[in-house]
């Protein structure tokens, strides 16, 4: 293995422990996570004779591996920003203290959910030329950091080392994070975790399974519910993702619905297949940043694609900027997709729990409009399990 990858899983517990009153982390070298929803307790002894005994708990996910709690965190920071989409799902929407791009943080969601709260303006880690300063983390004082570690190692331009991490996790907060919106890097040779798999870890950080519980229980019903009423394979179409932000686009980065990321689970669930698969182009990661052309696109000429980089947009913002720039277009004018109508925005690059229903929602009535229509979960059910009320 390369001597520079998964550094932070190298080291000791001592480097990593936090020096927050509640808190402490240890690195472990397997990464084995526990299982989802439960914790490892541990008593430790008084301080004093009159004291109670504390109980501390563990919670273990990959790469950082063991992070024992001696208090449940109230504050956390995220870079990912469907890790802050799960803290606002456990009711904990008010204690996101950052996230690393704030232009790729939305909350319009939470509109539509009775009495759960989002932080509308958490600071942005992300500097100039995307460097990420140390000492933004201490300012914060995040109790927890619900982050990948190597993530942060991985991506130069974060200019941030072992050392910087090793001090943040022993004066302020632990890691504990997996990059999960795609899969396509290959310095994560470690455990992925599904969207769930990774909402029950940061409710066992929070102690708020039973919240996270409840959530699913929307979600498995709603999921259910789709799968049932969807049209037979042969006739859903399939897709190419990508990300373009201009409202002009000519080049973009291809992303592979088979990737497995969190970000596509909306459309695993709808049954739409890759327009790529087979193609030999690749997705978007940290190592490959190559683009593709409407030329190529029209090689493939898929039933539909999808355009990320356009989630502050509306529908109708969308169709009347970049769709009708590819309607006037010499080359993407001949594509399918344009022709008849499908090229839709291509949701959040982060996603979690909340809104994948939501997307899920959207996609489902956008592709199949005669199986689906008006809301596909119940809001105030969903609003209940999140405050605690299911």
């Amino acid at each position: 293995m390369d001597p520079n990858r998964r550094r932070f899983l190298g080291l000791t517990s001592a480097a990593i422990a936090t020096g927050l009153a509640g808190c402490s982390g240890s690195a472990g070298d397997d990464g084995a996570p526990t299982e989802t929803g439960t914790r490892t307790p541990t008593t430790e002894a008084s301080a004093t004779t009159t004291a109670p005994p504390a109980t501390s708990y563990t919670v273990s996910m990959a790469p950082a591996g063991d992070v024992t709690f001696d208090a449940v965190p109230e504050t956390y920071t995220v870079y990912e920003s469907g890790y802050a989409d799960m803290g606002i799902a456990l009711g904990k929407g008010a204690d996101l203290l950052a996230v690393g791009n704030t232009a790729r943080y939305y909350t319009d969601h939470v509109e539509e959910l009775d009495g759960v709260s989002a932080n509308a303006e958490p600071t942005q880690l992300l500097g100039d030329s995307y460097a990420i300063d140390r000492e933004l983390f201490y300012e914060l004082d995040s109790d927890v950091h619900l982050i990948d570690p190597q993530w942060l190692l991985e991506n130069g331009y974060f200019k941030l080392e072992e050392s910087d991490l090793a001090s943040v996790s022993e004066d302020a907060g632990p890691f504990v994070g997996n990059t999960i919106f795609r899969r396509t890097d290959g310095w994560h040779d470690y455990r992925y975790y599904t969207l769930y798999e990774a909402f029950g870890k940061v409710a066992e950080v929070f102690d708020r399974v039973d919240r996270y519980e409840a959530v699913k229980a929307v979600h498995d019903e709603t999921v259910a519910d789709v799968s049932a009423s969807l049209p037979s394979a042969d006739a859903r179409p399939n897709a190419l993702l990508c990300f373009g932000a201009s409202d002009e686009p000519e080049q973009f980065s291809p992303y592979r619905l088979t990737d497995k990321g969190t970000n596509k689970k909306q459309f695993r669930d709808l049954g739409i297949s890759d327009a790529l698969a087979g193609t030999g182009v690749e997705g978007l990661s940290t190592n490959d940043r190559g683009q593709i052309d409407y030329e190529t696109m029209l090689e493939v000429d898929p039933d539909s694609i999808l355009v990320r980089g356009h989630e502050d947009k509306t529908e109708a913002e969308f169709r009347d900027t970049v769709v009708s720039f590819m309607q006037g277009h010499d080359v993407a004018s001949e594509l399918t997709a344009v022709q008849e109508g499908r090229v839709f925005r291509g949701g959040p690059i982060y996603q979690g729990p909340l809104q994948h229903l939501f997307n899920l929602e959207r996609f489902a009535t956008l592709y199949f409009p005669d199986e689906f229509s008006a809301d596909l979960f119940s809001r105030d059910d969903l609003a209940a399990a999140i405050r605690g009320e299911a």
